[in-house]
Order: structure tokens, then C-alpha cells, then sequence
């Protein structure tokens, strides 16, 4: 911000403060959600009085152009014109997933909202901390309740998440049902919706040979959870389940393998090793899914096929929620996106 005055001039002092703000906004110099100076740091800038500042910034805030936050400061106003929204986001933690989701919700809000970022480490005692010292200076709390799963700790957190008033409430990615209220919610079925993905797949597993081997690692914090909703598929289909909590050793043409892991870590690194130490080929003699989609799915195994919930619409329509001012329960797509670890085997009829 660069403002210079005549002192000297016709033009009243305020007047040429407004002006030049305004022009400043207007052509994109000062961008929406830019602090200004204080009135006492502006006033001192230009050698004048703070309540000359006051008075411009006063008109500006009138216009629309400005938008004052208690105990924050002078902000340039969003672009709808409204007040600038105010946003703590509480994630769990630091992952590919929640970048893209975060990505999305920011690329969304452009122009219209501040977004403060904390990361509560699926600590509750974090997560308290945290409302407890921010829970009356946001319009909205965004919060990815992600923690242990035993029930003491699912009480806690919902008690605390409780504390939100409901209309400035969107959880996302999961749903703790617990907590009353008109709230918003983007959220993943973890108990549900790999049976529905898998359905796509029904007719190559089983063609395959129906042998379908699961790999629930220690870092999947919702692995059991998916895995109930992999064994209703199984029973539903008929097809052979097997369930193992680390890379398995014995390989067959024609198995399938799907990995919950929680992050693209060094368990797809051991199944790739494992397969090939039985002298199969990843991807050819045994396909292999993962859960949770990421960009580099498309470069691992020559393309990894996976089961996702849509990270990118998650975020959008979290944002789209504050930006329309509603607040609802939306159940965030989910797929199988099929890629060369699991190609679809064409039917020797067709041929």
C-alpha cells in the first residue's frame, strides 16, 4: 500500500485517503483479505491525526470496501461486497489428503474469507486447547475430527467439538455423529463405502479366480472400520476373503490385492517386493488397489488403481457452504479409479 497526500491541497485529507484505497482495491494492488495498517500505525505513516485515518476507513468500511474485525484489524472487504469471513481450520494433521482437500477449500473462498490453519495431531488435548482460546473470534471452525477410535476418547471429542455453535460448524471427512445440532458435514462412510466401490470390480475379482487377500496396516486409523465394509462385500459376492495385518509372503496368479494403508508409504514398496520375490508381476499375475486417491497414484506400479472418496469435491463443498450460507450432511463421492494395477480382463466372448 503506498498512499500520498497534499497537505496543501483542496482536497480534505480523508478524501484523499479514500481515493486512493479505493482505486488501490479496485485495480487489484490491495487484494482481498490484505490487512491495512492500524489507524495509529496509518497516522503515523503520514504524519497526520488518527482520527483522519479513522474517518476514512470508516467510509471505506460504509462502501464495502473494508471490513473491521475485533481485536484483528482492517482488512480489504471480499469480493460479494460482505463482511470478510473469518475461518479457523482445525486438520488433524499434515498429509497429501488434506493438502488437496485444503487446496480446494482456499482455490474456493478466493477473495471472500481469512483462513487461519491449526493442526490438532488427533490430540484432544490440543483440539481443547485450541477452542478454548479461539472459540468467539471465527465465523466458521472447520475441523477434521480424526482421533482414536476407543470410546473415551470419541466422548471427549465430541463434547469438545460440541462447544461450536452449530451455524459455524462444518466437520469434514468424518462425522461424528454425537454432537447435536444444524451443523455442516462433508464426510467419507468408512463402514460403507468400499463394499459400494468394490461392486465395480465384482466381475474381474471374480473372474480372476475370487481370491481377494486385504492388508490392513498399523497406520490405518480407519482400517478396521473398512474392513467390515469389505467383508459385506465379500459375503454379498462370494467372494474368498483374506485378512492379514502385514505384507503377506505367498502369492498365486490371479489374487488380488487391497491395501489399507493410510498414506502412499513404504507398504506398497514391501507388497511390490513380495509379489515379485514369488515370481509374479504387480499389476499383471496379481492386481492391487489402494485406498485413498493421490497424484502420484498415476506414476506408482505405472498407475495404481484405487478406492477413494473425492478429496477435491470434500473441499469444495465445504467452502460452497460458507460461501451460500447453508449447512447440511453431504455423503463426499466415492469411487474405484481403475488404472494399469488393475486393468479390467476383456471377456474372451467379445473377442
Amino acid at each position: 500500500m503506498n498512499i500520498r497526500i497534499d497537505k496543501a491541497g483542496n482536497t480534505p485529507i480523508f478524501v484523499q485517503i479514500c481515493n486512493q484505497l479505493r482505486q488501490q482495491i479496485r485495480s487489484g494492488v490491495l487484494v482481498p483479505g490484505e490487512r491495512l495498517p492500524s489507524m495509529n500505525q496509518l497516522a503515523i505513516m503520514l504524519d497526520i491525526s488518527r482520527e483522519t485515518v479513522k474517518k476514512a476507513y470508516n467510509a471505506l468500511v460504509r462502501d464495502n470496501l473494508l471490513t473491521a474485525w475485533q481485536g484483528k484489524g482492517i482488512y480489504v472487504a471480499a469480493k460479494d461486497g460482505t463482511r470478510f469471513r473469518e475461518i479457523l481450520v482445525l486438520l488433524d494433521k499434515q498429509s497429501v489428503y488434506n493438502q488437496i482437500i485444503l487446496r480446494n477449500f482456499q482455490e474456493t473462498l478466493e477473495g471472500n474469507a481469512h483462513i487461519t490453519i491449526l493442526q490438532h495431531n488427533q490430540d484432544v488435548d490440543l483440539l481443547e486447547y485450541y477452542l478454548t482460546h479461539n472459540l468467539d473470534l471465527y465465523d466458521y471452525y472447520v475441523v477434521s475430527p480424526h482421533f482414536p477410535l476407543d470410546a473415551q476418547t470419541q466422548a471427549r471429542a465430541t463434547k469438545i467439538i460440541s462447544r461450536i455453535p452449530a451455524r459455524k460448524l462444518i466437520m469434514l471427512d468424518n462425522w461424528l455423529r454425537g454432537i447435536p445440532g444444524d451443523y455442516g458435514v462433508v464426510y467419507q462412510d468408512f463402514r460403507n463405502d468400499a463394499a459400494q466401490g468394490l461392486a465395480c470390480a465384482r466381475a474381474d475379482i471374480l473372474r480372476w479366480g475370487g481370491n481377494l487377500k486385504v492388508i490392513v496396516l498399523p497406520r490405518s486409523l480407519y482400517g478396521n472400520l473398512i474392513l467390515e465394509s469389505v467383508k459385506d462385500f465379500a459375503r454379498e459376492t462370494g467372494i474368498r476373503l483374506s485378512v492379514f495385518r502385514s505384507i503377506p509372503e505367498t502369492w498365486n496368479p490371479g489374487d488380488v490385492a487391497l491395501v489399507l494403508n493410510s498414506q502412499l508409504d513404504s507398504g506398497l514398496v514391501e507388497l511390490d517386493a513380495s509379489i515379485r520375490s514369488a515370481g509374479l508381476v504387480p499389476g499383471k499375475d496379481v492386481k492391487i488397489i489402494s485406498y485413498n486417491e493421490m497424484p502420484l497414484n498415476e506414476l506408482v506400479m505405472g498407475g495404481l488403481t484405487v478406492l477413494s472418496t473425492d478429496f477435491p469435491a470434500m473441499g469444495r463443498t465445504a467452502a460452497d457452504m460458507i460461501l451460500s450460507g447453508t449447512r447440511s450432511k453431504v455423503h463426499n463421492p466415492f469411487r474405484l479409479i481403475r488404472r494399469k494395477s488393475f486393468l479390467p480382463v476383456p471377456d474372451s466372448r467379445s473377442r
